[in-house]
């Protein structure tokens, strides 16, 4: 697979934009939330929206750093989530099967 088919299948097809989309909005209303009042557990969404993959990452980052560990590493996870869902749904995209094939 090179460079181009990876981007073609994360970012490209429908799915995975509606998808990053949505991942894209909560992140920007937990952000506006928090600037301007109290966000209450607004901060849920993006966890919710890309998960499982987000809460293994959530507990592999507790499982490393413990309590003391940045919250940059939580975003990180968010995002890397977030990217690997969407290839996902690319991968599983109607027609896609044939292409498959290809790569075996």
């Amino acid at each position: 697979m090179n460079s181009r088919t990876l981007l073609r299948l994360t970012f490209v097809n429908t799915a995975s934009a509606v998808y990053l989309g949505l991942v894209g909005a909560s992140v920007v209303f937990e952000g506006v939330a928090a600037l301007v009042s109290d966000p209450g557990i607004v901060g849920i969404w993006p966890f919710l929206l890309t998960a499982p993959c987000s809460l293994l990452a959530a507990g592999a980052v507790g499982a490393i750093g413990g309590m003391h560990a940045s919250v940059w590493f939580l975003v990180g996870g968010v995002v890397v989530s977030a990217l690997v869902q969407s290839f996902a749904l690319g991968v599983n995209r109607p027609g896609f099967g044939r292409d498959l094939r290809l790569w075996l």
